[in-house]
């Protein structure tokens, strides 16, 4: 029958920041039990190694202790819609245990030789949690820093799948991984690197729902996503809540680190206060990143964290790294508070979080909107143009792109060169245009339709679609 229990603050990191749980269960000892078998952190917090729960953990079935209503817990009946409460001893937010093993102090013998360090900060990291959203191309080094270092609690937010294309740069993952949910196997990795951190997975798409209550409940938040309407959403979570964010950025060879935040520090819409345009900043999959170069950053990142969490050292808090790997140069940027930041600022206006799909597309509809242009699948394309139906496809992708793999027949003619070979193409004939996903085919439309090209198609899913569903003998990049 289904049972609600109520979940105390420290616990809820453990389950993905809930509230509640809902269990199938007929007595207490079963309802205890099914919600430990949801995270094998959580059993380990709930009971000790020989399966007694801890001493520390009461349970209130309604308002009755459920001590006092039988001699043990298989004894106390459940009915349909039963609320059964948890509640630990607290003791001004100090941790339960914060003593390093013997196991633990030859594991950290490398830290707590450090004056800067020392049993008492190695204490620190072990009672500290940090909350990872990416176990992409920044989140594996991050993470994998972050465990080996102590951090007693990791979080880690995730909803994708590992992808051979990832392996170039996500140290997290090997090739036997290819297919799995990236949480699962991140999770395997890290705790197989260090079996005494809690390791809490969060297997879902952050959203303006469910991010300030996920985000309270760790210490520190580093930003490892990729898309600029999660880091808006994380900054805005994090003003919110007051928690630091670590935040970092890669792209081609540059990449940028910086603490925003923190000790009433600039935050991210101080240094930003709205995105660029997508053609301007092109996303991994359009634009490519070198594989170390997260590498870098994303241990950049780990170091500031543990900064944070230790108290020593000058965090990156109103400083702004940007890291020029072919160069191999380190410049350093001051980043103020704006006294005009909407969320930070002197009269802030965005008290909880808003659409940040639509802020970060907003006076963007002019040249990016999809709605209304006309396209046509791969599918279709090839069997119209099977039966003898006249198309000519312009492959606006770069020149070394058209070298790795192209669809028969395209024309190659580079989006950065339309403005000088538009002279070449005919008006009154129809145009189909392809890239690798669909992204450049967008903006080579409007460039096209601005100038008074009436015939125009976007491929959808570009050559990479092509390669999937038509001719699959073809390379996919």
């Amino acid at each position: 029958m289904p049972v609600t229990i109520l979940i105390p603050t420290p616990l809820r990191r453990f389950i993905g920041g809930s509230k509640s749980v809902t269990v199938e269960a007929d007595d207490v000892e079963g309802a205890l039990g099914a919600l430990a078998d949801q995270s094998s952190d959580l059993r380990r917090q709930l009971f000790d190694a020989e399966g007694h729960l801890r001493s520390f953990v009461n349970v209130f079935l309604g308002s009755e202790d459920v001590r006092a209503l039988g001699s043990n817990r298989r004894d106390v009946a459940l009915r349909d819609g039963d609320v059964l409460t948890l509640v630990l001893a607290i003791a001004g937010g100090a941790p339960l245990d914060t003593a390093l093993s013997s196991e633990e102090i030859l594991r950290y013998s490398r830290h707590l030789i450090m004056p800067e360090v020392t049993l008492e900060g190695q204490k620190r990291l072990k009672r500290a949690s940090v909350l990872c959203v990416g176990a992409g191309g920044l989140g594996s080094p991050l993470a994998l820093y972050l465990a080996a270092a102590g951090v007693g609690t990791l979080g880690i937010v995730d909803f994708d799948r590992v992808d051979l294309t990832n392996l170039q740069r996500q140290i997290l993952y090997s090739t036997a991984d290819v297919g799995r949910p990236k949480l699962d196997a991140a999770v395997e990795r890290l705790r197989r690197l260090n079996p005494e951190i809690a390791i809490v997975p969060h297997a879902l798409r952050l959203s303006s729902e469910n991010a300030v209550e996920l985000i309270r409940a760790y210490d520190i938040v580093a930003d490892g996503t990729d898309n600029f309407s999660t880091r808006y959403l994380i900054n805005d979570a994090c003003v919110f809540t007051g928690k630091p964010n670590v935040h970092a950025g890669v792209s081609r060879f540059e990449g940028q680190v910086s603490v925003f935040g923190a000790d009433r520090g600039p935050c991210y819409r101080c240094l930003f206060p709205e995105p660029p345009s997508p053609e301007l900043v092109p996303s991994c999959v359009e634009g490519g990143v070198l594989g170390v170069l997260p590498g870098i950053l994303g241990s950049l990142q780990a170091l500031e964290v543990l900064k944070l969490v230790l108290g020593i050292g000058a965090s990156l808090v109103g400083r702004l790294i940007v890291f020029d790997a072919l160069e191999l140069k380190f410049r350093e940027l001051p980043v103020r508070r704006s006294p005009d930041c909407l969320v930070c600022g002197e009269h802030p206006t965005i008290f909880a979080p808003v659409d940040y799909e639509s802020f970060c597309t907003q006076g963007q509809a002019a040249t990016l909107d999809s709605r209304g242009v006309p396209a046509i699948s791969v599918e279709d394309f090839h069997r119209r143009r099977q039966s003898g139906e006249k198309f000519l496809l312009l492959d606006v992708r770069e020149p070394h792109e058209h070298a790795i793999v192209q669809i028969p027949g395209a024309i190659p003619f580079p989006l950065g060169e339309i403005p000088a070979r538009m002279h070449e193409l005919d008006s009154a004939q129809t145009y189909a245009l392809s890239c690798h996903h669909g992204t450049r085919s967008l903006q080579a439309y409007y460039q096209l339709k601005r100038a008074g090209f009436a015939h125009l198609l976007i491929l959808a899913g570009g050559v990479n679609a092509w390669a999937e569903k038509v001719d699959p003998s073809l390379a996919r990049y």
